[in-house]
């Protein structure tokens, strides 16, 4: 009897040593974990309108607007003197280079403009990598007369297979390190839809080929207006790690017939921005930029409602 007391005594001891330092290692674990994680936080951002001219005086006028990203403020022809000088100024200020816009045509039928439209990828994605932007962004372009506008050839396999071999081409010829090139979705383009994507991500195999999400831009019937909320969900749940940058608008479907979209404002029409926001805050360190806005209200009014939405559901942004 004493022989068992004895021993159920040290399996006693045992179990409270191991209960102990087992919770001491989780301590430790969760303390570790929650230094080592960093704070996710989104980033807005939108052009300047103020008059600069000094990295640092555009530092200045960003932060004055609560943004803690901005779009690329100088062109491909700057030298590398003043591009450092904008990057320095950034980083001090806690502003992130979201995107450099390449916006051309690189499928285009005319010769010409193809041309035109390829050295301005090379030369745009080039400046993206030296100042250190998130991305440089474009659309495939089209293959009709408006280099943003739809064409009964757009979305053929002949089509992906051109953005393909184009996308890879700019991007071996860069050869960018710390940036990406992406491709803006659109309504009537490759990329349409999360799956598309999915598949150009697939088929171009190239490392610094990324995404550029903009859910309004895929919005393009009822069933899409009115069903926004599981696309941009699926958006996320299939791109998310890719996701680079995206763009902030809105859209408002009208009851005049047909099928008539508008662009609008945000927090005018009928995007989920509560659910867009969700799911941006998932990621680390986003840019979320505003665009297509008439005049420095409206850019103001438009970050002020995303504000609002992001304070409801909890969701901190950089100011």
């Amino acid at each position: 009897m004493a022989q068992r007391k004895q021993n159920l005594s040290r399996r006693t001891v045992l179990k409270k040593s191991l209960a102990a330092a087992s919770a001491m290692a989780c301590a430790s674990t969760l303390t570790l974990s929650a230094s080592e994680t960093p704070a996710r936080s989104l980033r807005l951002g939108g052009p300047v309108f103020e008059k600069v001219e000094t990295p640092a005086a555009w530092a200045a006028a960003v932060r004055k607007l609560g943004y803690g990203a901005a779009y690329c403020p100088v062109g491909p022809d700057a030298s590398d003197e003043l591009l450092k000088a904008y990057e320095t100024a950034a980083k001090k200020a806690d502003i992130v280079i979201a995107e450099v816009g390449a916006w051309s045509n690189p499928i285009s039928p005319d010769d010409n403009t193809r041309r035109q439209a390829l050295q301005k990828c090379r030369s745009h994605l080039s400046l993206a990598d030296r100042i250190g932007a998130k991305c440089c962004v474009n659309i495939t372009g089209s293959r009709g007369q408006q280099w943003d506008g739809p064409s009964p050839k757009n979305l053929t396999e002949e089509t992906f297979d051109m953005i393909v071999e184009t996308t890879r081409a700019i991007i071996d010829d860069v050869k960018p390190i710390r940036t990406y090139f992406t491709l803006e979705t659109m309504p009537w383009a490759y990329p349409d839809s999360p799956d598309s994507y999915l598949r150009l991500l697939k088929t171009i195999d190239r490392k610094q080929f990324a995404v550029h999400l903009d859910p309004v831009n895929l919005i393009c019937s009822p069933q899409r207006y009115f069903g926004n909320a599981a696309l941009i969900r699926e958006c996320f749940d299939k791109l998310g790690p890719h996701i680079k940058s995206c763009h902030a608008k809105d859209i408002i479907l009208s009851k005049k017939l047909t099928t008539h979209l508008d662009e609008i404002r945000p927090g005018l029409g009928g995007l989920d921005y509560a659910v867009f926001l969700q799911e941006l805050n998932k990621l680390s360190d986003v840019t979320l930029m505003l665009e297509h806005l008439s005049g420095e209200e409206n850019y103001k009014l438009a970050a002020d409602y995303i504000r609002t939405v992001a304070g409801k559901e909890g969701i901190p942004i950089t100011r």
